[in-house]
């Protein structure tokens, strides 16, 4: 029996990860028990803290965005049940790790924008402190540098994860002096706040303002204007991370391995300047 530590269950990203992950499992005679921890760093130590160990074989764990210190999973490798992290990892733990390529997904994101004609790009960008935050934060300086187009602090906005968290980052972004042509968001769902902000505003996305996500979650096709993304490996980020806590579990010397996978640009109407 394995456990896995999820921050939510309703996000595309990870209910599709969750089927990679009990595919593995159930294929190798393993049963999974779901914690879910409503990202919340809190509920996610009192969920490890309370953990009666001796029933767990292993852990998967994706850290919450909140979370400022790992130490209590630390004292579960500790004590001899190995933990494999995904997607959201910390950067302090020696243990295998499976992400997908948020340097150079967020990098190709940015230069499709410019390529398509954006050179005011502004960031709505996850919690700070979080790896993937600013992975992909760094991707995104890194496009606007090659391209040499001048980094704004003022247009990087760190909040949330949700529609919400991208609808009140855009309307930081519109009362700005100097607004963008263009809004790269760290996932999907902020993505979709930022459509529906800039509908508010009379503003099209893809005319008025670009706006660019990351996960391919199937909402981008049904929005309109469709949300041009970066496609996520998440089935297979599940499949890997299972495999990984197994070899963990069956040899208990087995090296740390760390794996990124990469993304896949899917362009659509809300990068497109011709858009009616």
């Amino acid at each position: 029996t394995s456990g896995i530590f999820l921050p939510t269950i309703t996000n595309y990203y990870f209910s599709t990860l969750v089927t990679g992950v009990q595919e593995v499992a159930h294929d190798n005679g393993f049963n999974i028990i779901l914690f879910l921890t409503n990202d919340s760093s809190t509920r996610e130590r009192e969920i490890a803290n309370g953990l009666t160990l001796s029933s767990l074989d292993g852990i998967l764990a994706s850290v919450s965005s909140t979370s400022d210190t790992c130490d209590h999973f630390q004292k579960i490798i500790d004590s001899g049940v190995p933990i494999v992290f995904f997607d959201r990892v910390p950067e302090t733990i020696d243990t295998s790790k499976v992400m997908q390529d948020d340097f150079n997904g967020a990098f190709e994101a940015v230069e499709h924008l410019i390529n398509s004609g954006y050179y005011q790009i502004a960031h709505i960008a996850g919690p700070k402190g979080l790896m993937f935050t600013e992975k992909r934060l760094m991707g995104y300086k890194e496009a606007l540098r090659k391209n040499n187009l001048p980094f704004n602090e003022e247009w990087v906005v760190y909040s949330g994860f949700t529609q919400k968290d991208g609808e009140n980052d855009t309307e930081i972004l519109l009362n700005l002096n100097n607004r963008p042509n263009a809004i790269f968001a760290v996932n999907d769902r902020k993505a979709i706040g930022v459509i529906q902000s800039l509908k508010r505003h009379g503003i099209i996305a893809g005319r008025g303002i670009g706006v660019m996500g990351f996960t391919n979650d199937p909402v981008a096709e049904i929005i309109s204007p469709t949300l041009s993304t970066i496609a996520e490996p998440a089935f297979e980020v599940g499949k890997i991370s299972c495999e990984l806590l197994l070899k963990h579990i069956r040899k208990k010397n087995f090296t740390p391995q760390e794996i990124i996978l990469p993304g896949k640009l899917m362009a659509r109407e809300s990068t497109c300047l011709s858009i009616i």
